[in-house]
């Protein structure tokens, strides 16, 4: 997904240090301010409550709380909904009165908002036999959390994902309580985590012969979690500071073998997309996150090298968008990752290079918030002299290029003129090679 500082093996104690820090002083700008205790933050039950806010007078804080209401249809074209009212009970309180206007909605994942929805209520249009239809408006977090404050990390559930397998060959397993999927040769997928296996038949060089033929495979696994921090309000409306993001551990593996017909242009290999649309429970305002992430093969090479070589890849990374009033919002990314040669054989001279990686996005109520392409990736290169031993390296490493986006706004926060560049980070490091015997 999105890592990239830190990257080395093994990582010198220095770097180590200058990642801690940086990672602290993040944590420190996104910590929530003031002296009340902080909301919970949790996973959303499956019948997450819709959450209401209706204003008060001028300059008093409107309190969100939850509601019985749900929301029965939405046209993200004309922004209508219709709300159905609760059941009326035989006897205890009333149900929650229909939406007025300046009423602020926020709801789990519903007919025709299948993102979630945040939005306030402009007009009252009129009742209907499935309940009361109104026209919105988008909304920000902060009319409902207000002066609160809160963070929290909650782990994805696995069996969350929709999967869309792009080639024939990829399996997926993964694990969750109480329901285990085994994964490849019965090997048990860690509790928690969702793992892509994928294997692709490459097109050989014309003339090579069979024993040549070109293949890559590869595997993924990740135990992703969405942290989320708000600060409560700091000058007007802007919160004091706010965060959002996805961490997690993420071993991955991948092998490449035989000569491949490839080129300088890299030949990039979609295998699977992935959705989810975890609910976080705030206190009492269900926060509707969007994950997406799209994994992919990519070669390159001069079509000249034979390979037979395989690389595991161990590490955790932690990536997002941090605000404060000060420094406004800067992207995060950031890792330890550790990698080992399991096989390597380099014949002929050439260069080649495979990378498994995966474009993410993570963002609220349908709107993007951070965008990267994380690329991890395995380089080898050989050279041969006539009357000479063959001179061969191989290289681990990553590379991470994204975007911080303007939806991010949603927390009520100064927009970008401009999406901020992540920035371009790449770290290498030798594996092996003829000069470490």
């Amino acid at each position: 997904m999105l890592l990239a500082a830190g990257c080395s093996a093994p990582p010198q104690e220095d770097g180590r240090a200058a990642v801690e820090q940086t990672r602290q002083a993040r944590a420190d700008q996104a910590e929530p301010a003031g002296d009340s205790e902080p909301l919970a933050v949790a996973a959303a039950p499956a019948d997450a409550p819709t959450a209401t806010a209706t204003p008060g007078p001028p300059g008093e804080q409107a309190e969100a709380r939850e509601t019985a209401l749900t929301v029965d249809s939405y046209d993200s074209r004309t922004r209508r909904a219709v709300i159905s009212p609760p059941a009326k009970p035989s006897s205890g309180p009333s149900p929650s009165p229909s939406p007025a206007v300046g009423d602020v909605i926020a709801s789990a994942p519903a007919p025709g908002a299948p993102d979630g929805l945040l939005v306030k209520v402009t007009e009252v249009i009129g009742e209907t036999d499935e309940g009361t239809e109104v026209r919105t408006e988008p909304a920000t977090l902060n009319a409902l959390l207000g002066d609160d404050t809160a963070r929290g990390s909650v782990p994805v559930d696995p069996a969350a994902f929709d999967i869309d397998k792009l080639l024939p060959d990829v399996d997926v397993s993964w694990s969750e309580a109480g329901d285990v999927h085994i994964g490849p040769e019965g090997g048990t997928v860690p509790l928690g985590s969702l793992r892509l296996d994928v294997r692709a038949e490459l097109p050989a060089v014309e003339g090579s012969p069979a024993s040549a033929a070109a293949s890559v495979s590869g595997h993924v696994q990740v135990a992703p979690q969405v942290d989320f921090r708000y600060g409560g309000q700091g000058t007007g409306a802007t919160p004091a500071s706010a965060y959002l993001g996805v961490s997690g551990d993420w071993p991955s593996g991948w092998a490449l073998r035989g000569r491949a017909a490839l080129s300088d242009t890299p030949l990039r290999i979609p295998f699977a997309k992935l959705h989810a649309d975890p609910v976080l429970q705030v206190g009492p305002v269900p926060v509707v996150v969007n994950l997406d992430l799209t994994c992919y093969l990519q070669l390159s090479g001069d079509g000249r090298i034979t390979a037979d070589v395989e690389q595991s890849l161990k590490g955790d990374f932690r990536a997002g968008g941090t605000f404060g009033l000060a420094q406004g919002w800067t992207p995060v990314s950031e890792s330890e990752m550790t990698s080992t040669p399991v096989r390597t054989a380099l014949t002929t001279a050439g260069n080649v290079k495979a990378t498994l990686g995966a474009q993410a996005s993570v963002g609220l109520y349908g709107t993007v918030g951070v965008a990267a392409d994380l690329a991890p990736y395995l380089r080898g290169e050989a050279t041969a002299t006539a009357g000479t031993p063959a001179v061969w390296s191989l290289y681990g490493g990553v590379d991470l290029t994204g975007t911080l986006r303007i939806q991010l706004s949603v927390f009520d926060t100064p927009v970008f003129r401009h999406s901020v560049p992540l920035g371009a980070l790449h770290r290498e490091w030798k594996l092996a090679g003829s000069d470490m015997a």
